[in-house]
């Protein structure tokens, strides 16, 4: 067909998140329509160059990357200067939803619901008990660039405080140490440029010996349960939704966006915004669109008529 649209599958890359973006891309590659789409496969470990000689055919890119150099705005600036339209954030939006420390900056200025923080930099002197007083205990010590759950941990005590701050400083030079709010993880996913539809809250229930949703809890088949939609009444549905909404503009995403909260009694707080939520038919988004009555295929092809609406707004 000869109106069929040239597409850029990206999967793959460098970061630690490799392979569950290979899988993504896997299931991405088979739930597209290839009466509407030629597909093109691309991995950006080993295919730049082949992407940058073949720009010139390709309609649009679905990028299905997770980290560094994929979700960071990295390969959003070569698609721009390739002239590629792609689904999701631009590069500003991209970089800020990766780093989040910059990500809660935007928060905090929206005005926001976030868990109070501080940052420690790698080689400074921290006061551990000082830190504690301050926050209080449990502690959520993760690195400020990362994503998948990588490098978090859930610290209880003086003892494990040093370790867990070794383990995140191995994933970045800065390290996020956060106040821990015990309550009901949920997740709100965006769909949209302009106008954006919020779609129905997923509740997440991490299993037996998982403290929270990490990313063993993530991506090991039965070691989480995910609620759809989320058991929660009409009024914090709505709530989780809008704050789903104004994270994504808070932090100039684009496209579509899936943001993570905490739910204790009726207060909630945003924990983070995800660029790229995981694309297998069974992630959250597409889990969250179903529920919607948008099927996975269905749910690809919006993405890919958002990307080529056009980035007129520079983002």
């Amino acid at each position: 067909m000869a109106d069929k649209l040239t597409i850029a599958l990206l999967s793959g890359g460098t970061s630690s998140e490799r392979e569950v973006s290979l899988n993504s891309g896997r299931q991405v590659f088979e739930a597209l329509d290839k009466n509407r789409y030629e597909v093109l496969r691309f991995d950006p470990k080993t295919d730049l160059a082949r992407l940058v000689a073949e720009a010139d055919r390709i309609d649009a890119a679905l990028i299905i990357l997770h980290g560094s150099c994929g979700e960071d705005g990295t390969v959003q600036g070569l698609l721009d200067l390739l002239k590629i339209p792609y689904q999701g954030s631009g590069v500003l939006g991209s970089a800020v939803a990766m780093n989040k420390l910059a990500a809660k900056r935007l928060y905090a200025h929206a005005g926001l619901p976030i868990p109070d923080y501080t940052v420690v930099r790698r080689g400074e002197v921290v006061d551990p008990e000082a830190l504690a007083g301050r926050l209080g205990w449990p502690l959520v010590v993760k690195p400020v660039v990362g994503g998948s759950s990588v490098g978090i941990g859930i610290v209880r005590s003086l003892a494990d405080l040093q370790a867990a701050m070794a383990l995140a400083l191995e994933h970045d030079c800065q390290v996020l140490v956060e106040a821990y709010i015990e309550g009901i993880e949920i997740t709100g996913s965006v769909v949209g440029n302009q106008e954006l539809e919020a779609l129905p809250i997923i509740e997440i229930i991490p299993a037996a010996g998982h403290a929270f949703f990490d990313y063993h809890a993530k991506y090991t088949p039965g070691a989480c349960e995910e609620i759809c939609p989320a058991r929660i009444d009409a009024e914090l549905t709505a709530k989780a939704q809008a704050l789903s909404m104004a994270a994504h503009r808070a932090l100039f995403c684009r496209g579509y966006s899936r943001t993570d909260l905490i739910l204790k009694g009726r207060e909630m707080f945003i924990l983070e915004t995800n660029t790229i939520p995981g694309m297998t038919a069974t992630s959250l988004l597409p889990r969250a669109a179903q529920a919607a009555g948008i099927g996975f295929g269905r749910l690809l092809d919006r993405l890919i008529a958002l990307s080529l609406e056009g980035r007129a707004d520079g983002r």
